[in-house]
């Protein structure tokens, strides 16, 4: 049986992809910096912060100790920052995203591709966000530039896994409708958005199982899983029109 981790899979993607990683048959366990007691009783919580590499290796330890091997690790772990310009963060703000988006997933990464390397064999999966193809939006510059750096991280470490039985992708879940993806709108910006997020967005429940079915499928060192495509983005802003959708409406 496949074993899955996933970090931050406590609310959001993070634990709509628990469940669909369970759905699917696999072993899976998971992280969040406190577990909640009402998460699926047929996987394993661990409290961990992910920014500590003893955390990390905590993780790693109890996931081998139950399930005896990990097959996948989904760096799914991240936060994003006030809507703001940059100089209006403060300096704790900007401290907390980048070191969990960027320099906690490059800790863990390094963490668990040693302890990959070491057992012969695993697939380490880094979550993109908004700002890893390049897209600019004002006030989320450092959550734009963290996903962006972790682009180019995760493809220089399947250069430097090269010729090794494990393999580091990219996995791209588009628009999700989470907390966040609708924080710190007031209610007329929140209304504005709201028509884009209708076009290109979903839910939660429809993009995990799609994208833990890909991710257990496996593919190529430095590959990429986007369910967002531009094809896709493209024919929706053409086809808006005879569509309507309302993914706010039960929240």
């Amino acid at each position: 049986m496949t074993v899955v981790v996933v970090t931050g899979g406590t609310r959001g993607i993070g634990q709509g992809l628990v469940r669909s990683f369970l759905d699917q048959g696999a072993s899976v366990a998971y992280c969040g910096r406190t577990v909640p007691s009402d998460g699926p009783a047929d996987a394993l919580a661990v409290a961990a912060d992910m920014t500590n590499r003893a955390d990390v290796r905590k993780l790693w330890d109890a996931t081998v100790d139950r399930f005896g091997k990990i097959d996948i690790w989904v760096n799914n772990a991240g936060m994003s920052n006030s809507r703001k310009p940059l100089w209006e963060l403060p300096a704790s703000e900007i401290s907390s995203v980048v070191g969990l988006n960027l320099e906690g997933t490059l800790q863990a990464s390094a963490v668990v591709l040693e302890a990959m390397l070491a057992q012969g064999h695993g697939a380490l999966w880094n979550m993109e966000g908004l700002g890893s193809n390049g897209q600019i939006v004002p006030g989320l510059t450092p959550y734009g530039a963290t996903k962006r750096a972790l682009t180019y991280a995760t493809l220089a470490m399947a250069k430097e896994l090269k010729d090794t039985p494990v393999k580091v992708a990219l996995l791209s879940p588009g628009m999700v409708v989470t907390d966040l993806l609708v924080q710190d709108y007031d209610p007329a910006e929140f209304e504005k958005a709201k028509k884009i997020f209708n076009i290109l967005a979903d839910r939660v429940e429809t993009v995990t199982p799609w994208l833990a079915a890909r991710v257990l499928a496996g593919t190529r060192n430095g590959g990429r899983v986007a369910w967002l495509t531009g094809p896709k983005a493209a024919y929706r802003f053409a086809t808006a029109g005879f569509r309507k959708r309302d993914l706010f409406e039960d929240r």
